[in-house]
C-alpha cells in the first residue's frame, strides 16, 4: 500500500508537472500570435530592423561592430545572434524576426519562473505568463521586431531579477550562503553571473539600468551592516560586470566619454526644453499621458486613439487595482515575496523616473516602458489571485472559476487590442510614430525590380527607405540616407550610418533620388533639376517615388538637402 505522505508527494509531482505542461501552452499561444501576424504581413520592415540585418551580414562577412552603426550606445549583441540565425538558416527577415520569437520566448519562460519564484504559485506564474504570451500592442511589437537590443534588455532584466532572487534571504538579511552554507565556490560563481548578465546587459541596451537600480538597491539593504559578505560578494560581481561590458569598455578607453555621452541621451537632448524643470514637467505629462496607456494596452505606440474602447474601463480598473494591492503588500514582511515585489516596483519605479529625469523623455511612442511589461503581469496575476481566494471564502457559486474569468478579460482586452491595431493597415503594428515615416513597404519588392532592370544601383534616398531596400537587394543597391524626411526638411546627418554606403554612392557615375511620402520634397527636386538643367524621368511605386535617368550626377549638398543646417 501506498503511504498517505507518498500520495502527497505524488500528487505535488502532478501538480508541477501540470504547472509546466501549463507553461508549454502558453509558450504555444504565443507562437500562434507572432506566427499570425507574419502571415498576415502586417508589420512593416523597419530601417532600424534592416541595419540589424545589414550588421549580422556584415559580421559573417569579418566585420566587427561594437555599437549600432552610427552611434556609440546600443551594442551589436542582437546583431551577434542574427549572424548566428544568419549562419545557419540564411539571411532573410523571417530569419531576424525568429530569432526576436526565440528571445520572447524566453522572456516569457523567466516571467514564468520569477512568478513561482517570487509567490510560490503555479497560478500566478500561469496568469502572468499567459498576460506575457497575448500582452498589450507595445510588447507584441516590440517583441516581433528588433531595433536592436530590447528583446534582449528585458530578457536580461527578468534573469538579473532570478539571479537576484536566488543569492539574497532577505529573511536573514545575508546572502544564501550564510542560510544554507553550500560552497563558497558556487556562491562566488553567482556574483559573478550577476555581474556578467549586468555588464552584458549594459553594453547590449542601457535600457537594463532600470533593474539594475532595485538589484543593487536589494543587495546593499540585505546586507547593510555584513560588510565582509558584501566585499566577498562584490570582487565576482565587478568581474563578471567588466567580463560582460568588455566591449562597451575597451570602446571607452579607445574613444573617450562619447559612450557615457550617449548612453545618458546626449544625442536627443534637443528635442526637449532646455531647462531641467520644463523638460521634467513635459516628460511626466508624457508619461502619464502616454506611457502609462501603451503600458496597460489602451493604445498603439504610434498613436493616440484607443485599442478595444468597450474594454478599456476594465482594464483600467485592474490595473490601478493591480498597483494599489502590489503597494499594500510591500509592507510585509521580510520574505521572498516582499523582497521580490520590491524589485519588480523598484523597476517600475526606475522606468517612470529614468524617463522623467532624462532626454529620453522626450520619445512618447512606448518603447522605454517595454521592461514595464513582466512586473505589470505578475502584479496583474497577484491582485486576480487575491481576488480569487476571497471570492472562494464568500462561498460563492462562481468562486471557481472567478479569478480565471476576470483574468480572461484581461486577454480579451490585450487580444483584441492586437487584432484592431493589425488590421488598421496601413500602418499595421509600425515602430514609427511619425505618419511621414510610416512607409507602406509593400511596393518595395517593385521598387527594387525597377532599379535593377533600369541600372539605377546608386543614389540617395531617405532613413527609413535606404537601409531596408539595401538589405532586401543583397546590397546590390546602395542609396545613402541624405535626403530629409520630415516635412519641415529637418535632416541628421545620423541617418547616414554607414560610411562605406556614402563613399559608394559619391564613386558612381549615376544616380537616382527615392523619396517616401514627401510631396513638397519631390517638388523641391523637381525645381533644383531644373535650375541646373539635368534631364530626369520619375516612376511612383505605392509610396515610394523614384526620380532616374539624371543626365548627370548631382549630390544632394547640391541642391540645398541633406546638411544638418537645412531645416526649413
Amino acid at each position: 500500500m501506498t503511504s498517505n505522505g507518498g500520495n502527497t508527494r505524488l500528487k505535488a509531482d502532478w501538480r508541477d508537472r501540470r504547472g509546466w505542461l501549463r507553461l508549454a501552452a502558453v509558450l504555444l499561444v504565443a507562437a500562434i500570435l507572432k506566427l499570425g501576424l507574419l502571415l498576415a504581413d502586417v508589420i512593416p520592415f523597419n530601417a532600424d530592423e534592416a541595419v540589424v540585418g545589414l550588421m549580422a551580414r556584415h559580421i559573417l562577412r569579418g566585420a566587427r561592430p561594437v555599437f549600432f552603426y552610427g552611434q556609440a550606445y546600443m551594442g551589436s549583441l542582437d546583431a551577434w545572434l542574427l549572424a548566428g540565425a544568419f549562419a545557419i538558416l540564411g539571411q532573410s527577415v523571417w530569419v531576424i524576426r525568429l530569432v526576436q520569437g526565440v528571445l520572447f520566448l524566453g522572456t516569457i519562460s523567466t516571467t514564468y519562473w520569477l512568478g513561482l519564484k517570487i509567490y510560490s504559485s503555479q497560478w500566478i506564474a500561469g496568469t502572468a505568463a499567459l498576460f506575457m504570451a497575448i500582452p498589450p500592442v507595445l510588447v507584441t511589437l516590440y517583441t516581433t521586431v528588433t531595433l536592436g537590443g530590447y528583446g534582449e534588455a528585458v530578457l536580461i532584466g527578468n534573469l538579473l531579477l532570478l539571479v537576484a532572487l536566488a543569492l539574497l534571504d532577505p529573511a536573514r538579511g545575508a546572502g544564501l550562503a550564510a542560510a544554507t552554507r553550500p560552497p563558497r565556490a558556487w556562491w562566488a560563481v553567482g556574483w559573478g553571473v550577476l555581474g556578467a548578465l549586468a555588464g552584458l546587459g549594459f553594453w547590449g541596451f542601457p535600457l537594463t539600468g532600470v533593474y539594475l537600480l532595485p538589484v543593487f538597491a536589494l543587495t546593499l539593504i540585505s546586507m547593510w551592516g555584513r560588510w565582509r559578505v558584501l566585499a566577498l560578494a562584490l570582487g565576482p560581481c565587478l568581474a563578471g560586470f567588466a567580463g560582460g561590458a568588455a566591449p562597451w569598455l575597451i570602446y571607452t578607453a579607445q574613444h573617450g566619454l562619447v559612450t557615457l555621452a550617449e548612453t545618458t541621451g546626449a544625442a536627443i537632448a534637443g528635442a526637449s526644453p532646455a531647462h531641467p524643470v520644463f523638460a521634467a514637467f513635459e516628460h511626466l505629462f508624457y508619461f502619464l499621458l502616454f506611457g502609462l496607456t501603451v503600458a496597460w494596452g489602451m493604445r498603439p505606440p504610434w498613436g493616440t486613439d484607443f485599442l478595444a474602447l468597450p474594454l478599456v474601463p476594465y482594464a483600467l480598473a485592474v490595473n490601478i487595482g493591480a498597483l494599489v494591492i502590489a503597494g499594500r503588500r510591500l509592507r510585509g514582511r521580510r520574505d521572498q515575496a516582499t523582497a521580490g515585489r520590491w524589485l519588480l516596483a523598484g523597476t517600475l519605479a526606475t522606468v517612470a523616473v529614468s524617463f522623467v529625469l532624462t532626454p529620453f523623455g522626450a520619445d512618447p511612442s512606448g518603447r522605454y516602458f517595454l521592461p514595464m511589461a513582466t512586473p505589470l503581469a505578475l502584479f496583474l496575476a497577484e491582485m486576480l489571485h487575491w481576488l480569487r481566494l476571497r471570492r472562494r471564502q464568500r462561498r460563492s457559486p462562481w468562486r471557481k472559476w472567478f479569478g480565471q474569468v476576470l483574468a480572461l478579460g484581461l486577454v480579451a482586452f490585450y487580444w483584441w487590442g492586437n487584432v484592431e491595431a493589425a488590421a488598421r493597415f496601413p500602418p499595421g503594428l509600425t515602430t514609427q510614430f511619425d505618419p511621414v515615416a510610416q512607409v507602406d513597404q509593400r511596393d518595395l519588392e517593385a521598387v527594387i525590380e525597377f532599379l535593377q532592370a533600369k541600372g539605377e544601383t546608386r543614389g540617395y534616398t531617405n532613413y527609413w527607405a535606404g537601409y531596408p531596400l539595401a538589405f532586401l537587394s543583397g546590397e546590390a543597391l546602395i542609396f545613402e540616407a541624405r535626403l530629409p524626411y520630415h516635412t519641415d526638411f529637418r535632416y541628421s546627418a545620423r541617418d547616414s550610418r554607414y560610411p562605406p554606403y556614402g563613399q559608394a554612392v559619391a564613386a558612381s557615375d549615376r544616380v537616382a533620388y527615392i523619396t517616401t511620402r514627401h510631396p513638397a520634397l519631390d517638388e523641391r527636386l523637381r525645381t533644383e533639376f531644373d535650375r541646373l538643367g539635368i534631364a530626369y524621368a520619375e516612376q511612383a511605386f505605392g509610396d515610394f517615388r523614384i526620380f532616374y535617368a539624371l543626365s548627370r550626377p548631382v549630390a544632394p549638398g547640391a541642391l540645398g538637402l541633406g546638411e544638418e543646417c537645412c531645416a526649413q
